[in-house]
């Protein structure tokens, strides 16, 4: 679904833009923070923000002589285009979360939230994993934060420590667990069982 919007909107670079702008209605940021947070070049990011401040889909404002950029919630097309961004997220973006499986002894990666336009998931993703590189991690976050133009939110534990919360009920765990969610990895072994057991209470 990204790639077709890659297509209609012209560039990655565009669309990336668009989609922060949509799905952080409140924030007001400066350039080099849309450029960094979108993954994009500063002379890109410039580009696009000013091409999306011409037709006011973006408004300038300006702090203490510097310029930030806010969504413009007026614009004729802002529900439409929200609505369209929005559904680009529900298919997970399989590009950046297949990187997932490199950061460490990945056991578990189930995700939710963001990924499914279920806003009730108190986070976007649970990672299950044991000898996790802390900078391969924090690119792939990056990388998906990018790609979906939100921060994800997620918790991380060692198979130890879901082991743990698991059989004590843990009810953040079970509500996850029990509530709609995407599994990219799943090697614990009789979590599958468990999981429909509960929700045949």
């Amino acid at each position: 679904m990204s790639e077709a919007l890659d297509i209609l909107f012209g560039s990655k670079a565009k669309t990336r833009i668009l989609r922060f702008f949509l799905l952080n209605p409140e924030g007001e940021y400066p350039l080099k923070e849309v450029a960094k947070k979108n993954m994009v070049s500063l002379a890109n990011a410039r580009k696009d923000v000013n091409e999306l401040v011409k037709i006011k889909f973006i408004i300038e404002k300006t702090h203490k002589g510097v310029k930030y950029f806010v969504t413009n919630p007026q614009f004729h097309f802002y529900a439409e285009l929200k609505s369209l961004f929005t559904k680009s997220n529900i298919s997970p973006q399989t590009k950046g979360l297949e990187k997932l499986k490199h950061i460490g002894d990945v056991k578990l990666a189930l995700v939710s939230g963001t990924f499914l336009n279920y806003p009730k998931s108190k986070v976007d993703m649970i990672l299950v994993a044991n000898n996790v590189s802390r900078s391969k991690l924090n690119n792939v976050m990056s990388s998906l934060e990018a790609d979906i133009g939100k921060e994800v939110s997620f918790v991380l534990m060692n198979n130890d420590e879901f082991k743990y919360r698991l059989d004590m009920l843990d009810r953040f765990l079970l509500e996850f667990l029990e509530g709609p969610h995407t599994e990219l990895i799943n090697k614990v072994p009789g979590l599958k069982r468990f999981i429909l057991g509960r929700k045949k209470y």
